[in-house]
């Protein structure tokens, strides 16, 4: 019956199916199976998706100290939708979860390499994770040098929504010389796409070697926002580094006096309504009070006030971190228990102030929240492959 239904109408039919039914349909001929494996198909697959938009939730279980991850619909419902029990067998020793995008995760993590002398070694790495179909890659991260110490590591992660190919960014500070000198630090930069399947040096120019990245970052579109801070003790500026997945490009944003001067603790970075925000901290004696700062879309360095997240104040020196927001603006808080109770994951309304449970709880600091969405990205990669630092 096919051949009497022009391939154009296939294409605009098929993109539409849930992803279940989609693999199942690749089995049926040689041209679907090759329609639907084609980057062209992956691309408008992931813009055409007509299921109902998704966040998805990592947490440690604070009774079974086993990670989970559960994805919910993102309304006024907020209904569990799936829930994976199991995370990748390729994850050992989960550090933190570097971003999500596209539907895939990226977590940082130990990997036991079955090729080393001993079974006790380990290579530091990234897995990358589409729990939709179950598939994931392990990318090694780490290399052994000789001619420099190295200071600190930090890792970015995206899909570039021009080639939809999953990206990951290795910042590493090194040392040179005279450790006595303001220019003995300096940050190489590394980028590894998995259409390429190594790491490459860019040619962009790197950050100064005194500015400080934290593993903060926040995807939009096609920029990889990370919170940073100049080490100077006489400048105290607190910035946002912008990476441009098509262009490789690193540029830094400058914030508003009231916010580059304020100590770097108090701040974070989130999205809202797909633009940057800066989230600022801060405590009186009954309310904890994070005020949302928005970016300009037009004037990177102007920030608009959006509203003020007030919580209790239980005095235990822990914060109710902001952990991101639904679709309508809301804030999605990891409130802190009393005394050894698990943290609760939690909606905040702004204008009532009131606090919805959604009913998972996890230990305290061990939440991510990120977007999540159905996609065939990794479906063409061997499961369990490992990309290795020197490939």
């Amino acid at each position: 019956m096919s051949d009497y239904v022009p391939f154009q109408i296939q294409f605009e039919i098929i993109k539409r199916l849930p992803l279940k039914s989609l693999l199942k349909f690749r089995s049926v001929s040689k041209p679907w199976k090759s329609l639907i494996d084609s980057s062209e198909f992956i691309a408008e697959y992931n813009v055409s998706q007509t299921q109902p938009q998704r966040l998805s939730v990592w947490y440690n279980d604070p009774w079974s100290a086993k990670d989970r991850f559960v994805s919910f619909v993102d309304d006024d419902t907020l209904a569990l939708h799936e829930f994976t029990s199991t995370v990748p067998k390729l994850l050992k020793n989960l550090r933190s979860v570097v971003g999500s995008s596209h539907g895939l995760l990226c977590l940082y993590s130990y990997y036991k390499d079955p090729c080393r002398s001993t079974n006790d070694e380990t290579v530091k790495g990234v897995v990358l994770w589409n729990p939709s179909i179950r598939k994931s890659v392990y990318i090694t991260t780490h290399e052994s040098s000789l001619w420099c110490e190295e200071q600190s590591t930090v890792l970015g992660f995206g899909v570039s929504p021009a080639t939809n190919d999953p990206t990951v960014v290795k910042f590493k500070r090194v040392t040179y010389g005279d450790p006595r000198t303001k220019d003995h630090m300096h940050w190489v930069v590394e980028v590894f796409t998995l259409s390429a399947g190594c790491w490459r040096i860019p040619s962009s120019k790197p950050p100064n070697g005194t500015i400080t990245l934290t593993w903060e970052q926040v995807v939009i579109d096609k920029f990889i926002y990370r919170f940073c801070f100049d080490g100077i003790p006489s400048l105290r500026n607190n910035l946002i580094m912008s990476y441009d997945m098509t262009t490789e490009e690193i540029r830094m944003v400058d914030l508003p006096d009231f916010l580059a001067h304020q100590r770097c603790v108090n701040l974070s970075i989130s999205k809202v309504w797909e633009s940057l925000a800066v989230l600022e901290y801060s405590t009186n004696i009954n309310k904890q009070v994070c005020v949302v700062w928005m970016m300009d879309r037009v004037v990177p360095n102007l920030f608009t006030k959006l509203f003020t997240i007030k919580t209790p104040n239980i005095w235990d020196f822990r914060p109710n971190i902001t952990l991101g927001f639904t679709k309508s603006g809301k804030p999605i808080l990891g409130l802190k228990g009393h005394d050894q109770e698990p943290a609760a994951l939690v909606v905040y309304e702004p204008l009532s102030e009131h606090i919805k449970e959604i009913g998972i709880y996890g230990r305290y600091g061990l939440f991510f929240v990120g977007s999540y969405m159905e996609t065939l990205l990794l479906h063409e990669q061997v499961n369990y492959r490992v990309y290795s630092y020197n490939n």
